[in-house]
């Protein structure tokens, strides 16, 4: 009997060790990508509230002692000197951006080269009002980011208009 009850433990151990729940537990905020690239890491987030209003957020993390440009920049930079720092929804999908960009940090004019605006050194998050797709699934979207490092006068590559796959979830995955 002793041995019985081993062999119907061990099938539960192997179930709950291996997950019998395919789709992620879902809290605000829930990461959906992360990258490196260029002194920066980062993370694209989705964060919503009680009554399902969705926010996509970009987290820019930049190596200690750079800074990165503010969003409002030029695409080309200001006489070709450094890149907004950006999100954008790929159109054509079910996510929709449905509003204008926030950032979490004021950005300031560059003591250089004026009228070059740059966020202060450390991390800075844009945000950006979105639709989630209707229904109960997952659904493989598609974000870019736009970015410059520069340290000590010294500034790495851009990266520009990077892909990154998400996959989002429905709003009735998340009660809206």
């Amino acid at each position: 009997m002793k041995g019985f009850g081993l062999v119907l433990l061990l099938p539960c151990l192997l179930l709950a060790a291996c997950g019998l729940d395919s789709e992620p537990q879902l809290s605000s905020p829930y990461t959906l990508a992360t990258w490196t690239e260029n002194k920066v890491s980062g993370e694209i987030r989705l964060s919503w509230d009680e009554t399902g209003q969705a926010w996509l957020e970009a987290v820019f993390m930049p190596e200690e002692g750079c800074h990165l440009y503010s969003k409002d920049l030029p695409l080309e930079g200001v006489d070709g000197l450094g890149r907004p720092t950006q999100i954008e929804v790929i159109p054509g999908g079910s996510l929709v951006a449905d509003g204008n960009i926030s950032d979490s940090v004021a950005a300031i004019t560059d003591a250089d080269i004026p009228g070059l605006f740059i966020y202060p050194v450390g991390e800075v998050i844009l945000t950006l009002l979105v639709e989630l797709p209707q229904g109960d699934g997952w659904y493989d979207e598609q974000v870019s980011i736009t970015y410059m490092a520069c340290k000590d006068g010294r500034c790495y590559p851009p990266v520009e208009a990077k892909i990154i796959p998400v996959r989002v979830p429905g709003v009735e995955e998340i009660g809206g």
